[in-house]
């Protein structure tokens, strides 16, 4: 898998909401000033190149849909971010977190309530 630019980020952000879109549809869901519709239409043309996206032909038309879930991409991001800026440890993330929003031990403990939580709601499903 490969890492998004902000753009096919944008686009495929869309495209999670909407499950399957025509690029006019993706253009009405993007924030003013709208880029065109040919900047739009490369932007997919490409995540179809990278395999997130695929789409179904209504002759000229083409209605996009993503093939890689959103999850999947966040985990890979996220594994990308954590070996890229904390030498792949959540440890590290954490530390760098709690140092730069001045949490004290109290916080930080919620958090990993928070997120013990999580773990356990995801081991009972």
């Amino acid at each position: 898998m490969k890492e998004l630019t902000r753009a096919e980020e944008q686009v495929m952000q869309i495209l999670w909401v909407l499950k399957k879109a025509f690029v006019k549809d993706i253009i009405e869901k993007m924030p003013e000033p709208k880029p065109a519709y040919n900047t739009v239409s490369t932007i997919v043309r490409i995540l179809e190149q990278k395999g997130f996206v695929n789409h179904k032909a209504y002759g000229k038309t083409h209605e996009y849909f993503p093939i890689v879930a959103k999850d999947n991409y966040s985990k890979f991001y996220l594994n990308n971010f954590l070996s890229g800026y904390f030498g792949g440890s959540f440890q590290n993330l954490v530390s760098f977190f709690a140092k730069q929003n001045d949490m004290d031990i109290k916080e930080v403990e919620e958090l990993l309530k928070h997120v013990k939580g999580d773990i356990n709601t995801e081991d009972n499903e």
